[in-house]
């Protein structure tokens, strides 16, 4: 199969030296072709060029870009978009003056969406996590990883994660899965936190591997939640199955998931609203991407992560959604795009690369997604006609993705 889209007003994105992240000073270059052509075959890049030099090729399909932009597939690498219902009542909560810990230990948040969660089917859940992934798609992401973490027993641990399984086989999306047993104690054991830690290290985490169901493995290590031992524990216990570690870190105060984390090569830290120059220096020289979830802050009112601190610093950062029930009930990227800038004081070009080709590097997923780029998946959208590429987090709200395609089809789900 051979797609060719003609009239595209700028390809935005590029990457001909197929880069697997960018870092500092190079955030700030979002390499651009104007009046330009594309030619996808068997669902890759094969080719791009202006459209003085389009010549005679040939394709299946052709389709007019119409004038509009056509950027790469965001790369959304956190988020919990698998839940049972909403939870609209702790969003009054915080209107009302409660905090985020004040609702947790009142029994809200996660172990709220817990009981939801037990309650619902395998299939109920599939329903529901199915309405949000055609959502984010119609939104222009085309990688996503999605965690576990409203189970929070070994039981509905692997029924969160074969929904996960599920959505992979069932959609075009690319998905990464993440055990993240370690989202909260359960409430059977309040009181009895390290017997919960033994749980996830010689039950859960087993009975993952055992099937096969998750990429990685991910802990929250923060005030009130998993200490910096506890968290050592279960990263060790997840790399004797294969298993990566990503770390929810320093939402909530300077607690260390940062540099543990990176002792035991996390691919990413999350969250980070918590940072200070030690945290940086840290990160300075590692594998490890920091990523940031601004709709979170946001939504929470909480900080803002420090970008400008950390670019600066030559560090390389990434943008995610953190699509959640309770503190992150979105998944559009280009919002998040635009508060990176708006409230980040990050560029339009460093937040595009944070959302795609660093987004996809926090994934292990960066050789085939993330950019344009000759070999890689072909997972972009086509903007309705804009003046600039500067345009899409400018117009903050407007929905301006107007055609998506995934693995070289247009997806019309």
């Amino acid at each position: 199969m051979r797609l060719l889209v003609t009239n595209i007003a700028a390809i935005a994105g590029i990457d001909r030296e197929r880069r697997e992240r960018v870092e500092g000073a190079a955030m700030k270059r979002f390499d651009t072709l104007s009046d330009a052509w594309l030619l996808a075959e068997d669902g890759r890049i094969a080719a791009f060029g202006p459209m003085s030099e389009i010549g005679e090729l040939r394709a299946d399909r052709t389709v007019d870009a119409g004038g509009g932009l056509l950027l790469p597939s965001f790369c959304d690498s956190h988020t919990h978009l698998v839940y049972a219902g909403s939870r609209e009542q702790e969003f009054i909560d915080k209107i009302n003056g409660l905090s985020y810990e004040e609702i947790a230990r009142r029994g809200g948040g996660i172990l709220n969406s817990a009981d939801r969660l037990h309650a619902a089917s395998e299939d109920e859940l599939f329903a529901q996590a199915s309405e949000r992934i055609r959502e984010i798609i119609r939104m222009g992401t085309g990688c996503v990883e999605i965690k576990s973490g409203y189970g929070l027993s070994t039981g509905d641990e692997l029924k969160m994660l074969r929904v996960i399984r599920r959505i992979r086989d069932s959609f075009p999306i690319e998905v990464r899965s993440t055990f993240l047993g370690a989202h909260a104690v359960a409430r059977d054991y309040i009181g009895r936190q390290t017997e919960y830690v033994d749980l996830v290290c010689r039950e859960m985490i087993p009975a993952v591997a055992a099937e096969g169901l998750a990429d990685f493995i991910d802990v929250f290590c923060d005030k009130g939640f998993f200490t910096v031992e506890e968290t050592a524990r279960m990263l060790e216990a997840g790399a004797k199955y294969g298993l990566r570690p990503k770390i929810h870190a320093n939402e909530l105060d300077v607690s260390g998931g940062v540099q543990v984390g990176v002792r035991h090569g996390a691919l990413s830290v999350d969250h980070l609203e918590r940072m200070g120059a030690e945290e940086i220096e840290t990160l300075r020289g590692s594998s490890t991407m920091p990523t940031m979830l601004p709709g979170a802050a946001f939504f929470l009112g909480m900080p803002f992560p420090p970008a400008r601190e950390m670019i600066d610093a030559g560090l390389g950062v990434a943008l995610a959604s953190d699509y959640n029930p309770g503190s992150s009930p979105s998944g559009n990227m280009k919002f998040v795009v635009s508060l990176a800038c708006i409230r980040m004081k990050m560029t339009p070009a460093e937040a595009l690369n944070a959302a795609t080709l660093n987004g996809a590097c926090a994934m292990g997923t960066s050789r085939d997604f993330g950019s344009i780029s000759e070999g890689k998946v072909a997972d972009f959208y086509i903007t309705r006609p804009v003046p600039s590429v500067d345009f899409l987090p400018y117009a903050y709200t407007t929905p301006l993705v107007d055609r998506v395609f995934l693995r070289g089809e247009e997806y019309c789900g």
